[in-house]
């Protein structure tokens, strides 16, 4: 149960700070300027961490197992980052930015779901995310 639970608390948690420090970027700073600064910390950290957890690896070797999917996810993680820095310089609350976009998110999501990894649709599934579209309507309700 552990091992299912743990990732969850670990992404909420990481995403938590995540957007604590996505809308605490200095408002003058460009944000790609800063995404080199955390691009840097973020090799640097990957780096120990690889060591830490596979202590006889070969990080070399690792890079031989390489297809497009980490060249990719490193050109959209620059647009996640960017998006959310420029979303809050925007004015977006911190509040309320999040559960927009995973609002929005969770839907295509299902759609991709179904189509790339032929996932079932289900009513419950199509219901559900329904009624986190009429619950953005009450979350952005002035």
């Amino acid at each position: 149960m552990f091992s299912y639970i743990w990732p969850i608390a670990l992404l909420v948690l990481s995403n938590t700070v995540y957007q604590i420090c996505a809308k605490s970027v200095p408002e003058g700073m460009n944000a790609f300027a800063s995404l080199t600064v955390t691009y840097l910390v973020a090799a640097a950290a990957c780096i120990v961490f690889y060591f830490i957890f596979q202590r006889d690896g070969n990080l070399l070797k690792e890079y031989g197992k390489l297809n497009w999917a980490p060249i990719a996810l490193g050109i959209v993680i620059v647009g996640l980052e960017a998006g959310w820095i420029f979303a809050y310089k925007a004015g977006w609350q911190v509040s309320t930015a999040f559960i927009v976009q995973s609002c929005f998110l969770a839907v295509t999501l299902l759609f991709v779901g179904y189509y790339l990894y032929h996932e079932a649709l289900t009513w419950n599934k199509l219901v559900g995310a329904f009624i986190c579209m009429i619950g953005l309507v009450f979350i952005n309700y002035k």
